[in-house]
């Protein structure tokens, strides 16, 4: 009877020992199976976010104001480099014109590029980088000419957003066309400041339009501030610093 107890009670040990490695083995195997359901959607999801930041730019480049833009900035450089060539061809630099219009920039210049940038801020294309590039080319100070011409730029930006953010989308409706609205409403709703920056440091792009969606979606003015002191700041400094090669080059400065 004793050894048939004992044996009894091995028997029921060894069960207990099998049941409980059971059990280890299938919690063993429901955590891998958890991690391994964790690392799959993991990947998944690195990979949706790859595709679809591979595909931005792509989409981006569908807007209609998009093609349009960068169209126009393509003829401007054309037009623009061919001008260039044609009065050095013609020494245009040598006729007294060219000496009048000097002394008005020195005496005007920062002035008008002052409210040039001011009004090109507000949606009316006056084509503020080209008047830079002038001031630059007949010997306005650099310095000065890179803080006026983005300062003036940010205030009409300001002033844009200003109205955006009073007056919201009825009167941006009114400035921009509904389908334009919608799709720079959607480029800053999925890629925000990176995208607005961008368009700052393409001078040709509409960045003007963004700042009318950055007022109406009630963006913090002091990142508005930023977004759209700083790049004008970094482009205002390369055009001046082409327009005062262009004059050494054309022999006006």
């Amino acid at each position: 009877m004793p050894q048939d107890t004992a044996r009894g009670s091995e028997r029921k040990h060894r069960r207990l020992e099998i049941e409980r490695n059971h059990r280890r083995f299938f919690r063993s195997q429901t955590l891998f199976s958890n991690s391994s359901f964790f690392m799959f959607t993991s990947v998944i999801a690195m990979a949706k976010r790859s595709q679809e930041a591979s595909e931005a730019p792509k989409s981006l480049l569908k807007a209609s104001w998009m093609r349009s833009s960068i169209i126009l900035a393509f003829l401007a450089v054309i037009a623009a480099l061919i001008l260039i060539w044609l009065l050095k061809a013609f020494n245009v630099a040598g006729m007294p014109v060219f000496s009048d219009m000097e002394a008005f920039f020195l005496n005007y210049g920062l002035a008008g590029i002052f409210v040039a940038t001011i009004a090109a801020g507000t949606i009316i294309p006056l084509g503020s980088p080209a008047l830079v590039v002038a001031a630059a080319l007949f010997g306005v100070n650099p310095v000065l000419l890179i803080l006026v011409a983005t300062i003036g730029f940010t205030i009409g930006m300001t002033i844009n957003y200003a109205l955006a953010y009073r007056l919201g989308r009825p009167y941006v409706k009114k400035r921009i066309s509904a389908k334009h609205l919608e799709e720079m409403t959607y480029a800053w709703n999925k890629w925000g400041w990176i995208i607005y920056t961008i368009f700052g440091l393409i001078p040709v792009l509409p960045v003007e339009f963004l700042s009318f969606i950055c007022g109406f979606l009630k963006t913090r003015i002091s990142t508005f501030l930023v977004l759209s002191f700083i790049p004008r700041l970094i482009i205002f400094a390369i055009i001046v610093y082409f327009g005062q090669s262009v004059g050494a080059w054309l022999g006006v400065t």
